[in-house]
């Protein structure tokens, strides 16, 4: 009954999340959305990668008008942010784009549907082309499915644990995650990247069923196990943004 009430107490203290915003910086117009943590101690801005537009984290109190003056404060980090965001690549024949860390040009071959083939440095993507996108991204998701569940059951052997469920998202700001009950999350564009950069966070999340820190004993995990994990935390640093320009 406590806990209860402590709840609905919580509930009732939180101000109501404001509605979505649109901002303009330095004339261009710009999507602003918020969102509630009670648990938040102050205000964070961040960019959404996967659409482009704005995310303030509202401490509970928090209402509309000082979020936006806090908004306002930060307008020259935000024209900055947005101009070094790489742009993004429209999905058509003849197109460059990663596939396992490496560029393949897209070829759109029409006729009667297939499935997708990799012929060299090519990607050849039968069908319409008004659903080449949403196919090539089905095909996307599927393979990194296939391949970070074969790298997932191999940590889970060599560190002698095991995962409950796996699952495939396009989460915007982290390539994977691992929950208490043993769910393993990753995003999908890990499939861009290189392999190893793909096997290492499947190394670190199922590290993570044994450790769910980043102490010395986590590490130390996976380093033993992922001998290119360093290589890979580089690549993600320098090559991060570049898999969000698709779709």
């Amino acid at each position: 009954m406590t806990s209860l009430l402590q709840t609905l107490g919580l509930r009732r203290s939180l101000a109501p999340t404001p509605e979505p915003q649109i901002i303009k910086i330095h004339g261009q117009p710009v999507a602003l959305r918020f969102r509630r943590n009670a648990a938040a101690k102050r205000m964070v801005l961040r960019l959404d990668l996967k659409t482009g537009g704005l995310v303030v984290t509202l401490p509970k109190r928090i209402g509309l008008a000082e979020a936006l003056r806090f908004v306002e404060k930060s307008h020259d980090w935000i024209s900055r942010t947005i101009t070094k965001q790489p742009a993004s690549v429209k999905i058509e024949d003849g197109v460059a784009m990663l596939y396992r860390g490496q560029l393949h040009t897209l070829r759109l071959t029409g006729g009667p549907r297939g499935i997708v083939q990799v012929i060299g440095d090519e990607l050849h993507l039968p069908g319409k082309s008004e659903h080449a996108s949403r196919r090539l991204k089905d095909f996307m998701t599927a393979e990194a499915k296939r391949n970070l569940l074969t790298a997932s059951r191999h940590y889970a052997g060599v560190m002698d644990t095991k995962f409950s469920r796996l699952s495939i998202r396009d989460q915007k700001s982290r390539w994977g995650s691992c929950s208490a009950s043993g769910v393993l999350s990753y995003s999908w564009r890990l499939i861009l990247a290189p392999d190893y950069v793909l096997d290492y966070v499947a190394a670190h999340e199922v590290a993570h069923l044994r450790e769910m820190n980043h102490g010395p004993r986590f590490w130390r995990l996976v380093l033993t196990h992922c001998t290119q994990a360093r290589n890979a935390k580089q690549w993600l640093k320098a090559h991060g943004k570049e898999v969000h320009r698709y779709f």
